[in-house]
């Protein structure tokens, strides 16, 4: 995670790689997770589009808001594309190395607050990345997620400027392989199982689950994401299952139906 320095000069934010910033400066923020359907405050223009080069899989232990210390939830990070290709990731096949999801501009005015808010929300495990962003040349009006009601463009943002903009750099939270919470490749359908089973203050961990995939296939048309659309089927059978008492199938062992509580600051990204 980022350090902060409160001496007499403006502050910074030591990023890994030992990359410095001042933390009043505007910035780029990449979302993939959490962030696609529950945006962060503050900011004042936004962009589908996607990063090249990682792997997106629910492969990150959540302990503070889809799950708990005792009984950890399961949420989405990024592999690194060359790391990811060393790993025995025999589940799901690698069709491309492009991860959707939506860039927001945070203004010089909140860029310092924002930092903050993101620091708590991303401290189970992640830590600050830079990477090129792609934006979509999809028209904006047709792409914003309906499963997030509050991802609506402002006012003041411009989706005519998205086509043909270049690359932007963006900051991104990752889990990366080194993190405590880390876990690496699972079974599909015992992580499938898991996610149902799984609850934290934040909520379900299907409804992160959900949201997500709702969200990203309504992008762009390019956008949905394999693993994500698998593990979305896997639950809904597991779920349709249960309604018929058949909870103990292929999985092995009953599956725990939890109920829905109001959605409270996320820690995903």
């Amino acid at each position: 995670m980022g350090t902060r320095d409160d001496g007499d000069n403006a502050q910074t934010s030591i990023a890994a790689g030992g990359e410095e910033e001042d933390v009043n400066q505007d910035f780029w923020l990449f979302g993939y997770g959490s962030l696609v359907w529950k945006p962060p405050p503050h900011y004042d223009e936004i962009l589908p589009g996607y990063i090249k080069g990682y792997v997106r899989r629910f492969w990150q232990a959540s302990e503070d808001h889809r799950g708990t210390p005792e009984a950890p939830g399961r949420v989405v990070t990024l592999i690194d594309e060359a790391h990811w290709k060393t790993l025995s990731d025999d589940y799901h096949t690698l069709t491309t190395s492009t991860v959707w999801g939506a860039a927001y501009h945070i203004p010089s005015s909140h860029a310092a607050e924002v930092r903050s808010y993101l620091d708590i929300r991303e401290i189970n495990g992640y830590s600050i990345q830079y990477t090129p962003f792609y934006p979509s040349s999809t028209s904006y009006s047709s792409s914003v997620p309906s499963a997030s009601p509050s991802l609506a463009s402002p006012s003041n943002s411009n989706p005519s400027s998205i086509s043909n903009q270049s690359p932007l750099k963006c900051m991104v939270y990752i889990g990366l392989p080194c993190n405590p919470q880390f876990l690496g490749p699972q079974p599909p359908q015992q992580l499938a199982a898991h996610i149902l089973k799984s609850k934290g203050p934040s909520g379900e961990n299907k409804e992160y689950l959900y949201m997500l995939g709702q969200a990203l296939e309504e992008l762009s048309p390019e956008s949905g994401d394999e693993h994500i659309r698998d593990l979305v089927r896997r639950c809904r059978v597991l779920e349709r299952g249960e309604e018929k008492g058949e909870g103990e199938g292929e999985i092995g062992g009953e599956l725990k139906k939890v109920g829905s509580s109001e959605e409270q600051e996320e820690v995903e990204k």
